[in-house]
């Protein structure tokens, strides 16, 4: 099945909430090799200015696929995951992500195409706190590699 591009502008209901905790963070500093006391220890991220420890920038990730998980596990997409590669991500912070934050997303397919014979999908994941207030947004592309 070919991806399907009516979901092209698509958004999805809100997932979570995802209760972000101190060892999830430091978990994430460990395997990405970060090294910041900030990440571990909540008397150093408090001297930062921080309310607890901070999560690395890329700990978004881990909510974001959490959310596009969303699509890729919907049969009418046609997404073959066993076809999936990692195309691209970026990140938009517009605060760092804290121990004992709550945060939900919603994921936006901003885009479906094809390329070189492969479907290539822009997903955006908007990370909000339990006020409503914008936290991250992820955006990211997956190559579903064509048949050759």
């Amino acid at each position: 099945m070919a991806l399907n591009p009516d979901y092209a502008g698509r958004e999805y209901p809100p997932a979570g909430p995802f209760t972000v905790s101190r060892e999830e963070i430091t978990s994430f500093a460990d395997a990405i090799g970060s090294t910041g006391e900030a990440h571990r220890d909540p008397q150093a991220a408090q001297a930062l200015g921080y309310p607890d420890v901070v999560a690395p920038p890329t700990f978004a990730v881990r909510l974001a696929q959490q959310c596009e998980a969303q699509l890729v596990q919907d049969p009418a997409a046609g997404i073959d995951f066993s076809r999936v590669v990692h195309g691209e991500e970026g990140f938009t912070h517009h605060r760092p992500i804290v121990a004992g934050d709550v945060l939900t997303g919603v994921l936006h397919v901003d885009r479906v195409r094809e390329a070189g014979g492969h479907g290539m999908v822009t997903t955006r994941v908007e990370l909000a706190d339990d006020d409503g207030q914008p936290v991250t947004t992820v955006t990211s592309t997956i190559v579903v590699r064509g048949e050759s």
